[in-house]
């Protein structure tokens, strides 16, 4: 039987991020991928390629999460997106009431969709009730500033101070995200998770954000735990897999592009 991961994330139509990129994600490294959508996200062609956003009625949400987890038997979840304090109390509840193994948080702390306000509200709720049962979290350079309570994170010695900080303050594992922000020809990432701290590089393609680059992160990182990989190993992998995917990336009219996963040929730490 192939391992089965859950992915709690938004949809973002143009297969660029969110729910679409987590389940290539997932296939890509051999794992099943299911589903439970939070939120409906587009963008505006005729405003900027402004997003728009939707939120799922929240029962809609605890319904897929019951109907996914009755089907298969998962032990690790991604999540991504909720977008609004209602979606986090549903997958608070749906967590609690469950006993996953592996909670990777994707700790998405801007819904650009909202006002700053109720983005405040999501924010605030999203640390309050998930993180704490989150056990691996990705956070980008301006996650990690707001996780860490840190002032500036200018050098990859910052970044490895928040990823303790984070650590000590949440009880997970970190893999922060330094990406294209820190200075130098390498894209470094921090590991920790109270006992290592690693620092995973790859040389910098480019000096621009690539849209999903984050998700096939995390997701990746799922999909090697959901298969029985150390976590020091699946963030390896992850690193790789997102390298190949921003190498790799897909171009369109809008102006970003995505990553594609489908190119990666690497090896992963199944076991």
């Amino acid at each position: 039987m192939t391992h089965v991961a859950l992915t709690i994330a938004g949809s973002e139509t143009t297969g660029g991020a969110g729910a679409q990129t987590d389940l290539k994600t997932f296939h890509q490294l051999g794992t099943f991928g299911t589903a439970a959508l939070t939120c409906i996200v587009s963008f505006d062609p005729s405003n900027d390629w402004a997003h728009r956003f939707v939120p799922v009625e929240p029962q809609v949400i605890a319904d897929q999460i019951e109907a996914t987890t009755a089907v298969h038997d998962i032990d690790t979840v991604k999540i991504g997106m909720l977008g609004t304090p209602a979606t986090i109390d549903t997958v608070a509840a749906s967590l609690a009431e469950r006993s996953f193994t592996n909670v990777v948080l994707d700790p998405v702390l801007i819904c650009k969709g909202q006002e700053p306000g109720a983005a405040l509200d999501t924010d605030n709720a999203l640390k309050e009730q998930i993180l704490p049962l989150a056990t691996f979290v990705t956070p980008n350079h301006f996650e990690a500033l707001t996780l860490s309570g840190m002032e500036s994170i200018s050098s990859v010695e910052d970044l490895t101070e928040a990823a303790r900080r984070i650590h000590e303050t949440y009880d997970v594992i970190v893999l922060a995200k330094g990406g294209v922000v820190l200075e130098g020809e390498d894209a470094v990432d921090v590991f920790h998770d109270g006992e290592q701290t690693v620092e995973l590089r790859s040389p910098k393609i480019g000096q621009e954000r690539v849209s999903g680059a984050g998700c096939t992160l995390a997701a990746a990182v799922t999909a090697e735990l959901a298969k029985g990989a150390r976590p020091l190993e699946a963030a390896r992998v992850a690193k790789d897999v997102v390298t190949s995917s921003i190498e790799h990336r897909q171009g369109g009219h809008a102006p970003f592009e995505a990553v594609y996963q489908g190119a990666y040929q690497g090896g992963s730490s199944q076991v």
